[in-house]
């Protein structure tokens, strides 16, 4: 038990500071860019537009349920399928937030490669889409103050109101979307660490193909955020996972998840969500057999001290008061991410009982963006007074008068499952 926590203390103390940093940079992204000018850039199928689709996904810190609701508030203020699938494609395998902590735990050329490989496979998988796609129109997905979109970035007019607002989106909002995804990541991290036999993995190491596909059955269904991945690759690659195969982890665990899959279905077609799911397989796989045999594999050796110290002296490195801070910090933040959403939760059960309010139970909401896309387009529905989202239940509370059955319809419409109690 003592070793486990050593782990533990060992993979937050070497990701922590670059974790902030990644929140801090994220907020400021989302506050001060405009993204509905982005979006008029973005109505092409051809290279420049999937490719202007890419850049802007890449720096966000979004994940593979948050980035749906993004994507169709895009295509609402007229970006092409082709740029949404690029977008979709690039955006949940990276971000800000994701590279620095990249650069932490996995080091240079690993922090290099992946924002490298999600613009191509986004630039790949954009340009197929926009030739074969199902070219399905999309239903609205998000009002103009829903949060996820292209407007809620403009709206503070003053430049303090702007850096508080960016401040509260990367160290609030972010924190609450991909915290408890972190805190998995990190938890089951330091179980493979110290329950994985040493070299467990390199008994596959001379079928590097059979390995990827191992790695893919287990990335491709689960639900793991683009920061919460990567303490799990290292983990994997110190009991022996080949660079390869880690990337394809990478790659394929935040870019996919079965509920993110059949919500794509609905919102761009089955057609293009099959192009989707095949670029991010072949792009994963091709990535990660060009790491194992064309480039050095010292490059990817688990770096610094964590790799060093966690697998042979128990973590027994001193960690610098840098590390320590943000680690305190971080942990500070992330427990308030849960406290705040439990005290909205019980807030929220206490005012549900009136006359005018009825609950309705969604399936597919995982983070504050879903929250806002629900939210916006329930609104919208006739005789609809007033919504919120309880994302801990899974549970939209709608107030006023109006026809239960038109709710449902736009539940299903934006992608989400409504589940009778």
């Amino acid at each position: 038990m003592e070793n486990y926590v050593n782990v533990l203390l060992a993979l937050l103390n070497e990701m922590s500071p670059y974790l902030l940093f990644g929140f801090m940079a994220a907020g400021l992204l989302h506050g001060f860019v405009p993204r509905r000018m982005l979006a008029r850039h973005l109505s092409g199928n051809g290279l420049s537009t999937v490719l202007k689709a890419v850049l802007l996904g890449v720096p966000l810190p979004l994940c593979s349920c948050g980035v749906i609701p993004t994507t169709v508030s895009l295509r609402k203020n007229g970006a092409s399928e082709a740029a949404s699938t690029s977008f979709l494609i690039a955006t949940p395998q990276t971000g800000i937030d994701s590279i620095a902590a990249t650069y932490s735990l996995l080091g240079l050329p690993f922090a290099l490669l992946r924002p490298v490989v999600a613009m191509v496979t986004g630039v790949v998988g954009g340009l197929l889409v926009g030739s074969l796609g199902s070219h399905k129109e999309v239903t609205d997905g998000c009002a103009d103050d829903c949060g996820c979109g292209s407007h809620s970035a403009d709206a503070p007019k003053s430049f303090a109101h702007k850096l508080l607002a960016s401040l509260e989106y990367g160290f609030v909002t972010v924190m609450q979307d991909v915290g408890r995804w972190l805190l998995l990541g990190l938890l089951i991290a330091a179980l493979i660490t110290v329950l994985v036999p040493e070299g467990f993995f390199a008994q596959l190491a001379d079928r590097p193909l059979l390995n990827m596909l191992v790695v893919l059955a287990i990335a491709v269904p689960m639900y793991v955020c683009a920061t919460g991945s990567i303490p799990i690759a290292l983990s994997l690659m110190l009991k022996g996972l080949s660079p390869g195969a880690a990337l394809v982890f990478l790659m394929a665990g935040p870019a996919t998840n079965v509920m993110s899959l059949l919500v794509m279905g609905r919102v761009l077609g089955k057609r293009s969500m099959l192009l989707y799911l095949t670029t991010i397989i072949a792009g994963a796989v091709l990535s990660g057999l060009a790491i194992d045999y064309l480039l050095p594999a010292e490059w990817f050796m688990p770096g610094a001290g964590v790799a060093q110290s966690c697998c042979h002296s128990g973590c027994g490195s001193q960690p610098g008061w840098l590390s320590v801070t943000s680690s305190v910090v971080f942990s500070l933040l992330l427990a308030w991410s849960f406290i705040a959403r439990k005290i909205d939760s019980l807030h929220l059960l206490k005012t549900q009982h009136t006359d005018m309010k009825k609950k309705f139970k969604i399936n597919g909401m995982m983070c504050n963006h879903c929250k806002a896309n629900v939210e916006s387009n329930l609104a919208k529905v006739k005789g609809v007074k007033t919504v919120t989202v309880d994302l801990a239940l899974g549970v939209a509370y709608v107030e006023g008068d109006f026809d239960a059955s038109e709710v449902i319809e736009m539940i299903k419409s934006i992608g989400y499952d409504y589940v009778e109690e």
